[in-house]
């Protein structure tokens, strides 16, 4: 908004040049008359005299038309601009949003073209968002049926085959009830990834910040992992060293991030291969970056990587892995932003070093 003493001093400025304007009219309307009276007196001096004193006024009248006709053509560039205004602005009422002012001036006339212009922007800029979150909404009713519906369709299978007593032996009726079971831990997974990053996405999301070594904190988290890794023929390097090293974080949700990122390094590694995990820190931050080596990715796919249900082409071809719906890089850069930090990736041909920076204090 315009503060009241600069809306004052620009409402004295307009002022002002309307009044110099008429001034400046009122000046040429008396130049020219007296111009006139010197070229036409000399010749027509009688009837000019005549004139005068049949008509006293005349003279004033004449002053009165020249004065009109200077300020009318001192101010034509001001009228063709308003003209220009009011034209743009009935262009954009009627929904050209890309249209754009053309008014090129430095004075008042010019800003209001210039913010006639800015409010157009940020209209069509909404606008684009408003259709894009609608597109978003599409697909995340898309993603969610997609991912949700792979094994449901699987546990009702396995059900209906128990259920019927379809089934050899014991042996073969208990993979049944293993395969369901792990299916419904899948399912599971992705109802808790969702409703996660749902809460995560909400304006009123709090995190429960205390003070944690992080060092501990990734080694309980390695810990867990490695069995997955040698399972999956990768080899896990920690380079995070043995002092402690301290942030205020949320640790549940800290946990959760970390563990998305060293999961999706398990998917997506070549096999045989290693993930290397290194934790840097200064002064002001600390940075958890994990490496590794995988299939490289198109700039359009890099690009995409952290948006929602995004995974790419080969995201199905994981063996001994459960495929996810999307969400975990999308969560993992919440939860870091929430914390005032960030998520990033720094990928060159088939490196792939995805970096989680969090500050020392909250």
């Amino acid at each position: 908004m315009i503060k009241p003493a600069k809306q004052s001093k620009r409402k004295q400025r307009i002022q002002v040049n309307i009044l110099l304007s008429m001034l400046l009219s009122f000046f040429i309307a008396i130049l020219f008359n007296n111009l006139l009276l010197l070229l036409f007196y000399p010749k027509w001096s009688n009837e000019i005299d005549w004139l005068l004193e049949s008509f006293p006024y005349f003279n004033m009248i004449m002053l009165l038309i020249e004065f009109i006709l200077s300020f009318l053509i001192l101010t034509r560039r001001i009228v063709k601009d308003l003209m220009t205004l009011e034209s743009g602005l009935q262009t954009i009422t009627e929904g050209d949003l890309s249209y754009r002012v053309p008014v090129q001036r430095q004075d008042e006339l010019g800003r209001v073209a210039f913010n006639i212009n800015q409010m157009t922007e940020r209209l069509e800029r909404q606008i684009v968002k408003e259709r894009e979150a609608e597109q978003s909404k599409m697909e995340l009713i898309t993603g969610i049926s997609h991912d949700l519906r792979t094994p449901l369709t699987s546990i009702i299978g396995y059900i209906e085959l128990l259920r019927s007593n379809s089934f050899q032996d014991q042996e073969e009726y208990d993979r049944f009830v293993q395969n369901t079971y792990n299916k419904a831990a899948h399912l599971k997974k992705l109802l808790d990834d969702l409703f996660e990053y749902t809460r995560l996405s909400s304006i009123d999301t709090h995190i429960n910040a205390h003070r944690i070594d992080l060092c501990q904190l990734l080694n309980q988290l390695l810990f867990e992992i490695e069995p997955i890794a040698y399972e999956n023929e990768l080899h896990i390097i920690k380079e995070i060293g043995s002092m402690p090293v301290y942030s205020v974080v949320d640790s549940d949700k800290i946990a959760r991030a970390i563990d998305n990122l060293l999961m999706n390094a398990l998917k997506y590694s070549f096999k045989p291969g290693a993930i290397r995990i290194r934790m840097l820190t200064d002064h002001k931050q600390v940075t958890i970056e994990v490496e590794n080596r995988g299939t490289p990715l198109t700039r359009e796919q890099q690009d995409k990587l952290f948006e929602r249900f995004y995974k790419v082409d080969y995201s199905r071809s994981s063996e001994g892995i459960q495929t996810g719906a999307g969400l975990g890089l999308s969560i993992a850069r919440n939860i870091a932003e929430l914390h005032g930090g960030s998520l990033t990736l720094n990928h060159e041909k088939d490196l792939f070093i995805f970096k989680l920076k969090l500050p020392i204090e909250a």
